[in-house]
């Protein structure tokens, strides 16, 4: 072991161990396909790198140690080992089987859990432990294995991924997306094009996308409100055939390098929303991490997640800080210019150092179910770290219901249902009239409705017991559904339930037991058009068409219902829908990041494309494409952001913008 590289002393091989013994320890190991390695070709290393670049790395297999600390000298944070070639192959070619899994639809995604580390290193140079690119290589390998055109790099490292954005800054065919800890340029690499402004050079203007963290002590509401206000809406615009994440873990509590307050299913939640992109692509490759016990856990997160298990409930205040929504607002006035999606958006001007002149947004609306952030300890002790994730960890999971998703055989959903969607045994007339007739005689008085809950109820009382994680059913009134499935729950012991309408519905009231004045438990959104209203919990969105579903659905309805944290979601779909059957999948798929993927859709119709398509949401089959992004109307935008700043004092998550007036 060489012993003159004190400043990468972090970067130790018990970071690949450690997490894989997490792994093992969840059970998870073996519930992957197994992708064996192999080294890396030069032909592949040349893709990205040059020619001399690959010639020194190759010379340090047989130098001494002063030799090899000589060479090492020519670069930053970057110390050679005579393993140091052999072990970046590995990684370089590791990805790139993942990648050809990944692309040739052997596994839908997966993880590479690899050292070194690659998204500092740049064509010509080694440079923070990194010394081949192993992100861009597998980039520029799918482009040219696959004929790729469109390719996504989300980089969550908490360091700027420099290496990365200089091969790409000029390429339209790789968005290349980055959030780092910066604090004005006083954090390494310290580069000013690591800010919001660097947004890429010639045909690539628009492509690089930095958002820099100018404070310590991020959290999980700062990282959610970058992806719901930058990175969703542009990769959806983007529209990627293949999503790669740079995937480092230092941006999670207890790293020494971040010094972040993130717990580990934050990253939970990113996989899930990436996961809904290029039809599931998704390659997910290990970069940094150096707190042993938050990067297993947060490997685990993510690895969980790709396996389509249920996302467990965030915790925190779901508020994002002043500094970050100050980030938030410059990244989305730099790119303007660049993005139709922000074309039409007010308030787009640039923020300086408001998050200097005043204290961090008063975070009111706390969610009792969610964590006191003061129990945070301090990411210098490790110690009180490792113990606050031990307990951390048993608080947010929870033992994965034994079926994923239910229905019934009422409208013979068994022969076109997917195979993973179990039925379940309907009530008969005489146990739903036991169950229904002291608490909803008033929404219930004919004989032929009464029949009609039975499949309803059978699904919604398997998931309110938590034998099923969601279900989906079919309903010849799906608004007297919901109903009867709102109270049903609250009434089970459920103190917050989101519930969405899609389509023209009368909403039935549910003032009986003082719902809304004793336990304020029911967030209604309907959306079946556009304009927003808000009376009492209840949120209609009229004249709403694809056009506007991203605006609607990403800056309002995402933010907000994460504001809320529900422990159940119910979903109607009726008739005189505007959304397409791509559109109400996609936003099935997207809720199930809330109430533990607790979900349960009802829908009014028996259209078998549209159950298909959201039974398959449901499942955690990919989501079929959206479309080519059209963007709305100005006067559609307009509507929203009034609703944003309308809003935004009572539900956080909404803030994006502003200005220092609007936070103190």
């Amino acid at each position: 072991l060489l012993i003159f590289s004190p400043i990468c002393d972090i970067e130790v091989p018990e970071r690949l161990s450690s997490s894989y013994d997490q792994l093992k320890s969840y059970h998870l190991v073996e519930r992957c396909v197994h992708v064996p390695a192999r080294e890396g070709s030069e032909e592949e290393i040349l893709l990205v790198h040059s020619l001399e670049h690959l010639e020194v790395a190759k010379s340090t297999q047989t130098m001494n140690e002063e030799e090899l600390k000589r060479v090492s000298e020519n670069y930053d944070a970057f110390f050679f080992h005579p393993s140091t070639y052999r072990c970046a192959r590995l990684a370089v070619g590791a990805t790139l089987q993942l990648v050809d899994a990944v692309m040739s639809g052997k596994v839908r995604n997966g993880m590479a859990l690899v050292r070194p580390p690659g998204h500092h290193s740049q064509r010509n140079a080694a440079n923070g432990f990194c010394l081949f690119n192993n992100v861009a290589i597998a980039a520029e390998y799918a482009k040219l294995k696959y004929g790729l055109q469109r390719i996504l790099i989300v980089d969550w490292d908490v360091h700027h991924g420099q290496g990365t954005q200089y091969i790409f800054e000029d390429d339209p065919s790789v968005l290349y997306f980055s959030w780092h800890r910066y604090e004005h340029q006083e954090f390494w690499p310290s580069l000013k094009e690591s800010d919001y402004d660097a947004v890429g050079l010639g045909k690539g203007k628009g492509f690089n996308i930095n958002l820099p963290w100018n404070k310590i002590g991020m959290g999980n509401s700062d990282y959610l409100a970058a992806f719901f206000h930058v990175l969703l809406p542009m990769a959806f615009e983007f529209d990627p055939e293949l999503v790669i994440v740079s995937s480092g873990y230092d941006s999670g509590i207890g790293d020494p390098e971040g010094q972040m307050n993130a717990t580990p299913e934050v990253f939970a939640h990113l996989t899930h929303f990436l996961m809904q992109l290029a039809n599931g692509k998704l390659c997910v490759i290990l970069e940094g991490g150096y707190h042993l016990k938050s990067l297993g856990e947060s490997v685990c997160m993510t690895v969980k997640t790709l396996l389509g298990d249920p996302v467990p409930q965030i915790t925190g205040e779901m508020a994002p800080c002043l500094s970050a929504v100050e980030s938030i607002q410059n990244v989305r006035a730099a790119h303007k210019p660049y993005w139709r999606w922000l074309a039409y958006e007010g308030n787009t001007s640039f923020l300086q150092n408001l998050s200097s002149k005043s204290q961090l947004l008063k975070k009111t609306n706390s969610n009792p179910a969610t964590e006191d952030e003061s129990k945070i300890p301090n990411n210098n002790n490790t110690v009180k770290v490792e113990r606050f994730l031990e307990l951390h960890m048993k608080n947010i999971l929870f033992p994965m219901p034994p079926i994923k998703t239910a229905t019934t055989g009422s409208v013979g959903s068994e022969h076109f249902l997917p195979e993973h969607v179990q039925l379940v045994k309907e009530m008969d007339k005489t146990e739903i009239k036991a169950l229904v007739s002291d608490f909803y005689a008033d929404l219930v008085k004919e004989d032929k409705t009464l029949l009609s809950l039975g499949s309803m109820l059978a699904i919604l009382d398997k998931i309110l017991k938590k034998e099923v994680c969601n279900g989906i059913a079919a309903s010849p009134t799906a608004a007297l559904s919901a109903a009867v499935a709102l109270r049903h729950s609250v009434r089970f012991g459920f103190q917050r339930v989101l519930c969405v309408f899609v389509g023209d519905m009368q909403i039935i009231p549910n003032t009986e037991d003082g719902l809304f004045e004793i336990h304020l438990s029911v967030l209604f959104l309907e959306i079946w058009g556009f304009i927003f209203v808000l009376t009492n919990f209840l949120l209609s969105l009229k004249d709403a068409d694809g056009n506007d579903f991203f605006p609607a659905v990403l800056g309002f309805v995402l933010p907000v219902a994460y504001s809320y944290q529900p422990n159940l979601t119910i979903i109607a779909v009726g008739p005189n829908r505007n959304l397409g059957i791509s559109g109400i999948s996609l936003l099935v798929a997207l809720l199930q990041g809330l109430a533990e993927s607790r979900i349960f859709a009802v829908i009014e119709d028996t259209e078998i494309n549209l159950m298909q398509s959201v039974a398959k949401a449901l499942v955690g089959v990919s989501t079929p494409p959206f479309g080519i992004y059209v963007p709305p109307t100005q006067e559609k935008v307009n509507k929203i952001k009034t609703l944003r700043d309308q809003f935004q004092q009572e539900w956080k998550m909404l803030q994006c913008s502003g200005k220092l007036s609007d936070f103190i």
